[in-house]
């Protein structure tokens, strides 16, 4: 399922235009980008957890010519999946 698709299926589902969807699909991505960007976490009951985490720097290798390359520390989004959605998959 892509944006546009999941924005379709929430203004079916909540009697909503899609215009309505999008604008509240885009407010609740912002909401979650933000407390993630300060280093929070997003906990939906019976969804998951959204959180962030670093990644520890690290060497690698380019493919096409097996150099080592250095690879630099980094935040990023992780999402565990809560029990409830867990059992339903």
């Amino acid at each position: 399922m892509n944006k546009a698709e999941l924005i379709a299926k929430l203004a079916d589902d909540a009697g909503l235009t899609k215009t309505q969807a999008n604008a509240t699909l885009d407010s609740f991505i912002s909401a979650i980008t933000k407390t993630l960007k300060g280093g929070g976490k997003v906990t939906l009951v019976g969804f998951g957890t959204f959180s962030v985490t670093k990644r520890a720097a690290r060497n690698g290798r380019n493919p096409q010519t097996g150099a080592v390359i250095k690879i630099k520390a980094k935040k990023v989004a992780k999402f565990k999946a809560g029990k409830e959605l867990s059992s339903k998959i």
